[in-house]
């Protein structure tokens, strides 16, 4: 008893159903797909400084990188950067004009490049565009806060490159503390301290006393990167997903250039029975060279005969290449692909304006975001040290009153002005929307357009004139209205 087992029927053995994630599963199709168990500090440690030169290159080098890089800063910063609105009130709950009248024009003062920053070369809404456009390509940048700078403010700001934090800088400290790639964290995570480097790593200059780094308070510094992962130190370049496919594309392009003028040149070579040397001409570094212009005929020597050449460039393929890889980059970088790549083509009304106003979303969240990662700890660093100097003359010890302000980002134009009017119209006449906020929408201040209002109508009155309202004469698209 015991001794004897039964054995199941080859044909007949059972069919053991596979359990947990279909996507953890290692097999044939799935064995070079490695993920990783790395921390976010671990992974930026061994990549950070190649994908901010990769990134860099095709910023320079790269038309669509660069068409990217150009509509983050005209989207997000615009033409007049983010602007500010005081919002100073009394104790009786009503805005305090006066105050918040001089606030926005000593803050509207030190913007301008004498004041804004210690080079004296940017003025603030420079440093914006400067901040967002370091971002995007290296993933981060550093802005020092400059107390005491020699203004009549007593205070200026430094924009410092990402590379002035030395990745291979890590090492724990006897407080208590770690470096990790140049920050210095406390037991919490929260940065200390940063350990600038005084030159930058590029330059092309001999050091000879080796690396020399400038501890500077966390309290002085803002170090601007949008965070992936929890714990993370460092920013990661916006377009890291797209890295290899732009660089792909770019390179694509270039040999079907290439090939495509070769290609038209119709060129082909000379062949010989007895396989006597070439007996052209050629340059000093022994390539061939050729005489070739349009129509030209001309007389082969006994026993030579002629190949053609004709590569037949560009493919019928390249064009659906081009747009499916700029496609997939796009989507990496969050932006409509006819917007990244300058293609209408086949695009209706309704499409684009899906596409646009999903974009819109995403610089709208951008723009959230540097007011309160930049605009709004600038602001209150430049507001003590003006209500210090007095430079602006009014009371210190109201400092915390004087903090109350609003951060208005550009807007943009409508993309059907009488839908979306009509629309506005709507939501103003149910309760939903004020017009502030619809002023806010346009990147406009609406006390500002009602002084303006006001401005025109008296200006309307003095000569006399009066304006009627006119009713649209056409429909959203243009037509002429039965």
């Amino acid at each position: 008893m015991g001794w004897f087992r039964k054995t199941e029927h080859p044909k007949k053995r059972r069919i053991v159903q596979k359990r947990g994630y279909q996507a953890s599963v290692i097999d044939r199709l799935t064995g070079d797909f490695r993920g990783s168990t790395l921390s976010a500090n671990s992974e930026l440690e061994k990549s950070l400084s190649v994908m901010r030169s990769r990134s860099r290159d095709l910023c320079m080098n790269n038309d669509y990188a660069r068409k990217y890089l150009s509509m983050t800063t005209a989207n997000v910063i615009g033409t007049h950067g983010i602007k500010i609105q005081a919002r100073s009130k009394r104790d009786d709950g009503t805005y305090d004009r006066e105050d918040n009248i001089a606030i926005e024009a000593a803050w509207k003062e030190w913007g301008n490049i004498e004041n804004c920053t210690v080079t004296g070369r940017q003025s603030w809404v420079d440093v914006q565009n400067l901040a967002i456009k370091s971002i995007a390509r290296d993933g981060e940048v550093l802005v020092q806060l400059v107390r005491g700078y020699k203004n009549k403010f007593g205070f200026a700001v430094q924009v410092i490159e990402a590379d002035h934090l030395d990745e291979s800088l890590n090492k724990r400290l006897q407080n208590g503390n770690r470096i990790v790639m140049s920050v210095e964290l406390d037991k919490w995570d929260c940065p200390v301290a940063y350990h600038i480097l005084n030159e930058h790593p590029g330059e092309q200059t001999q050091i000879f006393n080796g690396k020399n780094y400038n501890r500077v308070p966390a309290s002085d510094v803002l170090h601007l990167f949008m965070t992936d992962r929890p714990g993370q130190t460092r920013g990661v370049p916006w377009m890291h997903t797209a890295i290899n496919r732009l660089n792909q594309v770019g390179a694509y392009e270039e040999a079907e250039l290439i090939a495509a003028r070769i290609s038209s040149s119709k060129m082909g070579f000379y062949t010989s029975e007895d396989g006597d040397e070439y007996a052209g001409e050629a340059d000093s570094d022994g390539n061939l060279l050729m005489d070739m212009e349009p129509g030209a005929i001309e007389q082969l020597p006994a026993g030579v005969d002629f190949k053609s050449f004709d590569p037949q460039h560009p493919t019928t393929a390249y064009q659906a290449f081009i747009k499916t890889a700029l496609r997939g980059a796009a989507s990496g970088l969050n932006v409509a692909y006819n917007t990244l790549a300058n293609d209408l083509e086949g695009v209706n009304f309704s499409s684009i304006r899906s596409g646009v106003l999903e974009e819109r979303e995403q610089w709208r969240t951008i723009q959230n975001w540097l007011s309160a990662q930049l605009c709004r700890p600038v602001y209150r660093a430049w507001l003590l040290m003006s209500l210090t100097t007095q430079a602006l003359p009014l009371p210190q010890r109201k400092y915390e009153k004087f903090t109350s302000v609003d951060w208005q980002p550009r807007g943009w134009a409508w993309v059907d002005p009488l839908k979306d009017q009509n629309a506005n119209k709507l939501a103003i006449d149910l309760g939903v929307m004020s017009r502030s906020e619809v002023a806010a929408s346009q990147g406009r201040d609406f006390e500002d357009t009602l002084a303006q209002l006001q401005i025109e109508n008296d200006l309307l009155e003095k000569y006399g004139i009066t304006v009627e309202q006119v009713e649209p004469q056409g429909d959203s698209n243009g037509q002429e209205k039965d």
